[in-house]
This record gives structure tokens, sequence and C-alpha cells, in this order.
């Protein structure tokens, strides 16, 4: 029996698919805006782990995780760098994807924003017919986060003192909480044709969107790091469960810990960001695989380049132990021997090409 976490309901749950034999998993993924790091590499690990375990206990996985491609942080990095936002998202996706193959990490689909546009407007269309969101004179779309009564559940902040406000256009909202699921276009910046005038999705739409587009208006796991619980799948759960009218829209939300340097959450206003590209020069993708590996996916990681060496030893030792276990098998003549299906089967338990 297979018991999960849930940060929604606080407890241990037997995790039951939605549909016999087959898991419908999302997690989410980066803002292409800058390099990949140790931090989404902890997150990515371990839900690709999570998805492999899952497999060995006979499940079909269904794994998308999605790329936003365009950002109030992209614009800002492409207006810092003097080019387009294009430019940005192609440097920056490649960067990721280098980092996904060299960790390993099999994903089945990587929707990107941009490719969802039309998609997204029909998603906002309905939350307005429905009357949970409304147009604000500049075009722009909020949610109505009162209209929700179930607001504030998954992170643990019931009361609207805790909600914060998004800072842009708040005097043009019903509520400072309320939050932008279209954004009207500035001068300067990329923009699509909607029905309310020109502009591009908030962020919170965009995953709602591309989730249930790929794998239905409910699945089995949601997943992410602990630092995007709230406000980021708080108010996709909220503008989900209001456009479908099913609840639980997600089964399982599971959230990896925060990754660490020094103590503090690692982030870019501390300065303490290491990305992968670097980490890579100097540890083998797999020994770094291999290290959040052993790390509760529940759990903080503080970065240690001690548990880095132990790291590489173990993972020199398991090389050894499986070349040895082949030589073995080669050189004499068992009763019982590993045939091809067995060998693949352990590799892949061992994370070994």
């Amino acid at each position: 029996m297979l018991r999960v976490y849930n940060t929604l309901t606080r407890r241990y749950e037997v995790f039951e698919s939605l549909t016999p034999g087959l898991v419908k998993m999302y997690v989410c993924g980066p803002t292409v805006y800058d390099y990949t790091h140790l931090g989404h590499a902890r997150t990515y690990v371990a839900f690709d782990i999570i998805k492999r375990y899952l497999m060995l206990k006979g499940y079909d996985v269904i794994h998308v995780q999605n790329i936003t491609d365009i950002d109030d942080k992209i614009i800002n990095r492409a207006k810092e760098e003097g080019v387009s936002w294009r430019d940005i998202t192609d440097k920056y996706l490649k960067d990721y994807m280098d980092a996904l193959d060299k960790l390993n990490i099999k994903v089945h689909l990587h929707p990107r924003v941009t490719e969802h546009i039309n998609d997204i407007i029909e998603f906002i269309k309905e939350l307005i017919d429905r009357g949970y969101a409304y147009v604000a004179p500049s075009g722009s779309v909020y949610f109505d986060v009162d209209k929700y009564e179930d607001y504030g559940r998954l992170s643990g902040r019931l009361s609207r003192e805790l909600w914060g406000q998004e800072e842009e256009f708040v005097k043009e909202k019903k509520n400072p909480y309320d939050f932008a699921l279209w954004k009207a276009a500035k001068p300067g910046e990329p923009w699509w044709e909607s029905p309310w005038g020109r502009g591009r999705p908030g962020w919170h739409i965009e995953c709602s969107v591309m989730s249930s587009k790929y794998l239905g208006d409910q699945f089995d796991i949601h997943g992410g790091g602990q630092d995007l619980i709230f406000p980021h799948h708080e108010n996709e759960r909220a503008q989900s469960e209001a456009r479908f009218g099913k609840r639980p829209w997600v089964r399982y939300w599971l959230h990896a810990g925060l990754f660490k340097v020094g103590g503090e959450k690692m982030s870019k206003s501390l300065g303490n960001i290491i990305t992968l590209r670097e980490a890579f020069k100097k540890w083998n993708p797999e020994v770094i695989r291999l290290w959040l590996a052993t790390i509760h996916y529940r759990r903080p990681v503080e970065f240690s380049e001690d548990a880095l060496r132990q790291a590489e030893k173990a993972y020199v030792r398991l090389i050894k132990s499986v070349e040895t276990l082949k030589k073995l098998l080669r050189s004499s003549d068992p009763d019982y021997s590993l045939d091809g299906r067995d060998i693949e089967l352990l590799k892949k338990i061992l994370n070994i090409r």
C-alpha cells in the first residue's frame, strides 16, 4: 500500500489514482529568464524519482512539466540585456533542457505558454461567464477571490490579512488580493489580441490551462517546490476548481523541500545562487542526482560539498558493483542468471545509463 503526504489535507493518504493503473502528474517547470540552478534540480530530480517509483509499482505515468516563456522576469531581463524577449527564452530554455539531459530526467510533455494563448483566453472567458472573474477598465482581467469560498486552504492562509496583494494595478481591483488572469499590454511589451484588448497571460493561469489541456479537468498529482504553495498553487487551485466545478481538482498536492545555502533559502536577492552549469564543472551530474536522491523529497536540502564528496564515493561503489556483477555473470555458468530485462531493471533502480 502506497501512502503519500497531501499538502491540501495535511495528512498521509493511501494513494489511489483516478484511473486504475495510470497516474497523471503535473510539475511546475521553469520561467526561462536565467540559468537553471541547484534549487530547480532539487525539485525536478525529486519528481523524476517519484515518477520512476510509481512506474516500478506498476503504474503508467504521464509527466507534464511546463515552460513559462513569457513573464515579467523575462521582459525585464530582455530590457537589461538589450535583446528581444525571445532571445532570452531561447538562451535559457536551451540551458534548462541541457540540465535535464545531464541529470537523466525524462519529461513526457513540455508545453510552452506562448503556444497556448488561445487556450488561456478561452479559460479566462469561462471564468468571466461563471462570475469568478472581471474585466478592469485597463483591459486587464482579475480573479475575484471572494467568489471562491475555499481560498487559502492549500496554504493554510485562511485569513484575508494573510493573502497580501498584487502590487500592479491595485486601484482597479475589487480587492487588493485579487490576482491577474490577463495583463493589459504596456508600451514596448509583447502582446496578443484578446476580447479585452491587447495583453498577455498572468502567471497563475498558465499552469491551470496547460495541466488541464493534457491531463484533463481532474488529475492525480500536482508537484512543485514548497515556495510555490502560496500564492501560485493556491491561485491555480482556486481558478481551476471555479472553472471545472470539480473538487478536488488535484487529488494529491506534493511539494519538495527548499534548497538552502548556509542556512538560507537560495535566492538571487541573497546572491547565493549555484547554477547547474557551475556545479557540473565540479561534480558529475549523476553524482548530483544521487546526492539529491538520498534526501527525502519533502525535507529541505542544505548545500554541502562534503555531502557531495560522500555521494561521489557512493556513486563509484554502485558503478563498480554493477560492473562486478556483470563480470561474474559472464564468467560463470550459474543455475540462475539475470537476463537482459533484469539487468535493465537494475540499471533503472540505480539510475545508471
